[in-house]
């Protein structure tokens, strides 16, 4: 005779709880590029701590000029010192890392100027970085898993179209993604346009150097209000980006024991929750590996 169940209703919401906080675990994306004492790429993806890895960044191109990587102390791509990169970027996708292009960032020379400029860019985006075809590829033949839009600067116009033919490049045998890093005040001044074309599969917002949306003292307000808001966009994930120490930048800094004890749990009810986002590797001594258990 069977004996009587005692699972009690405490226990199954447990349960449940937990299979749903499963479900929007998230993973991290670490920058690199930008400081040649960060370590090697491969190292970064071999430490099990990232998902995605943003190579930062092209940072010359549009309105005619001659596109231009900058890749810190690493290597000079400039000269195809950069192509020995190859390698260490399909041993990360052969780990399941996805790689990306990051084009843009704090400082650079990079705007477009018509629709038609955009489409260029992509097409040089597509032989140089992705699955086209190049004699002169800076990275060499590695195919990387795609774009990262981080733009600050340069114009508001023409996201949208570069976004839309970067994308008609997808096939089912190789998809290309689409990132961007907006600032966290909502909407952002550079790419709120192209985010509305729905094409973005994550969208790490800058939840630092921008103190009305910021965690601040334990005061999560604004940061949820903000978090609120992007989670409202036709997207794929949204990741909380947040500064990897207190040097990485002015402000933003969330203690890792105040990350996994009060922020992550309040928004990873969102099925929009994709994970953290770091600001780099440079300055990510630990950080990484302190939170990513609670990611």
């Amino acid at each position: 005779m069977a004996s009587k169940s005692s699972t009690s209703p405490a226990f199954l919401f447990s349960v449940i709880l937990a299979l749903v906080v499963g479900i929007h675990g998230g993973g991290i994306t670490i920058y690199w590029g930008q400081n040649g004492g960060e370590g090697t790429l491969a190292d970064t993806c071999a430490s099990g701590n990232y998902n995605i890895v943003n190579l930062a960044f092209l940072t010359i191109f549009g309105n005619g000029q001659t596109p231009a990587m900058n890749l810190a102390g690493h290597c000079n791509p400039s000269d195809g010192g950069c192509t020995g990169l190859s390698s260490e970027i399909k041993s990360c996708q052969a780990s399941g890392v996805k790689v990306m292009l990051s084009i843009g960032g704090a400082s650079g020379s990079y705007n477009l100027t018509s629709a038609d400029d955009a489409r260029q860019v992509a097409t040089y985006l597509w032989d140089n970085f992705l699955g086209g075809q190049s004699t002169s590829r800076p990275l060499g033949d590695a195919v990387l898993d795609g774009i990262d839009f981080d733009i600050e600067s340069g114009t508001t116009q023409h996201w949208d179209e570069l976004a839309t033919s970067l994308s008609a490049n997808s096939s089912s045998e190789k998809k290309v993604y689409l990132t961007a890093a907006p600032q966290c005040p909502y909407p952002d001044a550079w790419v709120g346009g192209a985010l509305q074309t729905g094409l973005f599969d994550y969208v790490w917002v800058q939840f630092y150097n921008n103190p009305s949306c910021e965690y601040s003292s334990g005061d999560m307000s604004n940061l949820i209000n903000a978090w609120n808001q992007w989670t409202s966009i036709s997207a794929g994930q949204i990741f909380l980006g947040l500064p990897a120490s207190p040097e990485a930048a002015n402000n933003g800094f969330i203690p890792a024991s105040n990350l996994t004890s009060n922020v992550l749990p309040a928004i990873k009810g969102s099925a929009k929750y994709g994970g953290v986002m770091l600001w780099s590797k440079f300055y990510d001594n630990g950080y990484s590996s302190s939170i990513k258990e609670s990611v």
